[in-house]
C-alpha cells in the first residue's frame, strides 16, 4: 500500500482541509495554473496556424519550391523562358515526396475599366496546374478550366474586384506594354472574363495576381508552345522543404535555379519564425507564475501540518515519505487548475476555429482572423511539461519538512 499516497487523499477529502486558511491560496495557485494552462494553450494553438496558414498561402501562390532562369530568381515576372522538355516534367523521379510539378508564366499588366484602372500580374497556369489552394479560397464563380484551347477566363482576387467593381462573368480590358514600345505603337489588349473571385486575405498576393491561362502570356512574349516561364514543385509536407530543395537543386541541372519560398520570401519567415521565441517566452512566463503561486500553496500547506509531520516522524516515518505526502497533494490541484484550464482554453480555441470572431488586420498579419491549429500532440507534452516542471520546482520548498523538530512540531499550535 502506497500510504503516502493514502494520507494525501485523506488531506483532500478532509473538511478541515477544505475550510482551512490556505483554502484562499490554493484557489489562487488553482486559477493561476488554470489561466497559465489557457493562456499557453492559445499562445501555441495560434502561433503555430499562423504559421501554417501563411506558409501554405505563400506555397499557394508559388509551390513550395520555384524552378526558373536565374535571372528571374529575384522578380515577380518571368523574362526569359524556358523550354518545358525537362528529364524531371512531369514528374520527378530521383526526388521523392513530391506531389505535383506544375508550370507558369507571368506578365504584368494593367486593368482598366470605364472609371478606373489597377496594376497586376496575369499569371499564366496550364492544365497540369493543382487548384486545390484556390478551391478552398473561392467565394463566388468556379475555377478555370484549362484545356488545349486558349480561355480568356480568369480568377481574380476579391480585393481587385472591389476596387473595380467587378463581379463574376464581367468582362474587363486587360493592356500590356510590348518589350519596345513605341509613340505609333498601342499596348497589346486582351478582353478577359471573370470566371471565379478569390479572397486568400494575403493583401500582398491578392493585390497583385490574377491567375488565367498560360498561353496568353506564350502568345504576348511571342514563344514557343514548349516555352514557360518556369516550374512550381508541390510537396507532400511542408517540414521537409529544405531537404527536398536541395535535392531538387541538385537534379535541374547548371542551366536552371531551383529557389524555395522560404528563400525567396526571407524576409516573412524570419519573422515566423519569432513566433517560436515569442511562444516559448509565455510558456516560460506562464509555468514560472503558476509555479511559483504553488509553492507559496504548498509552503502555507505544510505550515498548516506541522503537527501532523511531527507525528509521522516520531511513528518513523522519513522525511522523503513526507514530502510525497504533501508532492502528491500539490500534484492533485495542479491537476484541477489544468482539468479547467484545458476545459475552457479548448472551448476559447474551437470557438475561434469556427467562428472566427478575432479578426487580424490583413496588411500585418497577412490573415483576416486569428487561425488556430489544435494538436493533441501539442496538448498532451504541454500538460505533461506543465505537471513535470511544477513539480520539480516544488521538490526544493518541500525540503522544509526535513527542517521540522518532532518534540517542537507535536507541541506546535
Amino acid at each position: 500500500m502506497n500510504y503516502e499516497l493514502f494520507l494525501a487523499k485523506r488531506i483532500i477529502a478532509g473538511k478541515q482541509y477544505k475550510s482551512s486558511i490556505s483554502s484562499s491560496i490554493i484557489k489562487i495557485a488553482i486559477t493561476a495554473i488554470a489561466l497559465g494552462i489557457i493562456i499557453m494553450l492559445i499562445s501555441i494553438a495560434t502561433g503555430v496556424g499562423l504559421q501554417k496558414k501563411i506558409k501554405e498561402k505563400i506555397s499557394g501562390f508559388n509551390g513550395h519550391i520555384q524552378i526558373s532562369n536565374y535571372e528571374d530568381n529575384n522578380s515577380q515576372i518571368t523574362i526569359t523562358p524556358i523550354s518545358i522538355d525537362q528529364e524531371f516534367y512531369p514528374k520527378f523521379t530521383n526526388v521523392s515526396g513530391i506531389k505535383n510539378v506544375q508550370t507558369y508564366a507571368t506578365k504584368a499588366g494593367i486593368i482598366r475599366t470605364e472609371t478606373d484602372f489597377e496594376g497586376v500580374i496575369l499569371k499564366g497556369v496550364g492544365s497540369d496546374y493543382d487548384w486545390s489552394f484556390f478551391e478552398s479560397y473561392l467565394i463566388k464563380g468556379e475555377l478555370l478550366k484549362i484545356t488545349n484551347e486558349r480561355t480568356d477566363q480568369v480568377l481574380i482576387s476579391k480585393l481587385t474586384a472591389d476596387r473595380l467593381n467587378l463581379k463574376v462573368k464581367d468582362t474587363f480590358n486587360l493592356f500590356f506594354m510590348k518589350d519596345e514600345p513605341s509613340e505609333s505603337q498601342a499596348p497589346n489588349l486582351r478582353i478577359l472574363n471573370i470566371a471565379g473571385i478569390y479572397d486568400s486575405g494575403f493583401q500582398e498576393f491578392d493585390e497583385n495576381y490574377i491567375i488565367g491561362d498560360i498561353k496568353h502570356v506564350q502568345r504576348l512574349n511571342k514563344w514557343e508552345a514548349n516555352e514557360i516561364g518556369g516550374f512550381e514543385v508541390l510537396l507532400e509536407d511542408f517540414d521537409d522543404l529544405e531537404e527536398k530543395g536541395n535535392e531538387v537543386y541538385r537534379e535541374v541541372g547548371s542551366t536552371l535555379n531551383a529557389q524555395t519560398i522560404s528563400e525567396k520570401y526571407g524576409a516573412i519567415f524570419e519573422w515566423l519564425g519569432l513566433l517560436d521565441t515569442n511562444i516559448i517566452v509565455i510558456i516560460g512566463i506562464m509555468i514560472l507564475i503558476a509555479g511559483i503561486n504553488m509553492i507559496t500553496a504548498l509552503l502555507v500547506l505544510i505550515l498548516e501540518r506541522t503537527q501532523m509531520i511531527g507525528i509521522l516522524k516520531a511513528l518513523g516515518s522519513s522525511d522523503w515519505s513526507i514530502r510525497k505526502v504533501f508532492l502528491y497533494n500539490a500534484a492533485y490541484l495542479i491537476s484541477i487548475g489544468m482539468f479547467w484550464g484545458n476545459i475552457l482554453g479548448l472551448a476559447l480555441l474551437f470557438a475561434q476555429k469556427y467562428f472566427g470572431f478575432i479578426q487580424l488586420d490583413p496588411e500585418n498579419y497577412y490573415v483576416s482572423e486569428a487561425p488556430v491549429y489544435i494538436d493533441v500532440g501539442y496538448v498532451l507534452l504541454l500538460n505533461a511539461g506543465t505537471l513535470l516542471l511544477c513539480l520539480l520546482m516544488l521538490l526544493i520548498p518541500s525540503y522544509i519538512v526535513s527542517k521540522i523538530s518532532p518534540v517542537k512540531a507535536i507541541k506546535f499550535d
